[in-house]
């Protein structure tokens, strides 16, 4: 039954986008609705690979996650399932989705001294001002625009660098999910999560992998967990909603003691960020100025509100949706989804925006039979979705 939900949400979703687009070009400001991208059948040079990709983890997912080298393999294949989705739509267009006048990469070059800019961070989010910062570093803490300026600092700048990071990093959920959660099983899942369309490359995929290592982290060394969530807070605003999760991750283990670390871990962070000239609470609200400023503003709740959903089922996939079920961390990232989708502020593209929470979404497909069947309706997703649609990210 959900899944027959599920398929009728997406077609209601596109085909609803359809006609609103045709009415009006620019109401939704996404041609191929619920997803941000276009409608256009393609296929590229990752394609084979991909294929490849696909068929090997379908034939030996299953076997290989019993495996004792699972997690290095696992880890492995969803790099190589990433760059190759990332690849059918080519090259260039891999090493310049960063790198546009919206992006983070944009504004590189002009970050000279690190402590005035978290001083004057605040005041350049607002659009309409001479310096106004880019869309994207505007609508993020600046921990994000810190990531890639260390990256520049070190000698890996530009395109190409920024989006392989991402693609590695955010492929580090693929082995911390199943640390924390205490099963494999889910490995040949995350592996063929469809979601890794988005991951390769956006800066969300990067937000995904950092935020699943420090909910796993909380589970073994809350201190060091807490350090990693307090950055996720200053990656993205929408990311405070991790928090279901973390009282999850804490509650594998509860004790106050843990709780306290976590805690002090996360105002460590914050407290580093206020002392350097930017607090957190003056940054969101002046984002949701900024976010009305823009496109936000035209874009229909009315429709967002359940088209979004529909973007996550394509998002999770077949095996995602059947895997739903009364599972504490299924619920906990289904709580987070719920808040970010009624807040109004995740109106459209949370194809990637929510990818730090969707995929947790898998951890009820460590139970599901039939696997092969699964992990190849997860496939078929994917790439369906890679060679339909031209996605922005």
């Amino acid at each position: 039954m959900r899944l027959v939900i599920a398929g009728l949400l997406v077609a209601a979703a596109v085909l609803t986008g359809i006609v609103l687009n045709l009415r009006d070009p620019g109401l939704l400001v996404a041609a191929a609705a619920p997803l941000f991208g276009d409608w256009q059948p393609h296929v590229g040079p990752g394609t084979p690979a991909a294929v490849l990709i696909a068929f090997l983890v379908v034939a030996k997912g299953p076997e290989l996650a019993e495996h004792r080298f699972a997690l290095p393999i696992a880890y492995a294949a969803s790099v190589a399932f990433t760059f190759s989705l990332a690849m059918v739509d080519g090259w260039q267009r891999f090493v310049t989705r960063l790198t546009t006048e919206d992006e983070y990469l944009h504004e590189v070059p002009g970050v000279t001294d690190i402590p005035a800019m978290l001083r004057g961070f605040a005041a350049r989010i607002q659009d309409f001002q001479p310096d106004s910062w880019t869309t994207h570093v505007s609508g993020h803490p600046p921990g994000a625009l810190l990531t890639f300026v260390a990256l520049d600092r070190v000698g890996l700048g530009g395109g190409a660098a920024a989006s392989l990071f991402c693609v590695l990093v955010g492929s580090l959920a693929v082995v911390a999910i199943p640390k924390a959660i205490g099963t494999n099983a889910v490995l040949p899942f995350l592996v063929l999560f469809p979601g890794a369309v988005w991951v390769g490359a956006s800066a969300d995929g990067m937000f995904m992998g950092v935020a699943a290592v420090g909910i796993y982290l909380l589970t073994r060394k809350p201190l060091l967990g807490g350090i990693v969530l307090g950055w996720c807070l200053f990656l993205s605003y929408g990311l405070v909603l991790l928090a279901p999760l973390a009282l999850v991750a804490v509650g594998r283990r509860f004790g106050w003691a843990r709780i306290g670390w976590a805690l002090a871990g996360v105002l460590a962070v914050v407290a580093a960020f206020a002392l350097s000239g930017f607090w957190w609470l003056d940054g969101y609200e002046l984002v949701k100025l900024r976010y009305y400023q823009g496109i936000g503003d035209s874009r229909p709740y009315w429709y967002w509100v359940w088209a979004n959903l529909a973007a996550l089922a394509l998002v999770i996939g077949p095996a995602g949706i059947k895997g739903l079920r009364r599972d504490r961390w299924v619920l906990a990232a289904g709580l987070a989804v719920l808040a970010a989708d009624l807040s109004g502020l995740s109106k459209a593209e949370t194809e990637r925006i929510w990818l730090p929470f969707a995929i947790w979404l898998l951890a009820g497909t460590a139970r599901l039979d039939h696997r092969r069947r699964w992990l190849t309706a997860q496939a078929v997703t994917a790439l369906a979705v890679n060679h339909l649609v031209l996605t922005n990210w």
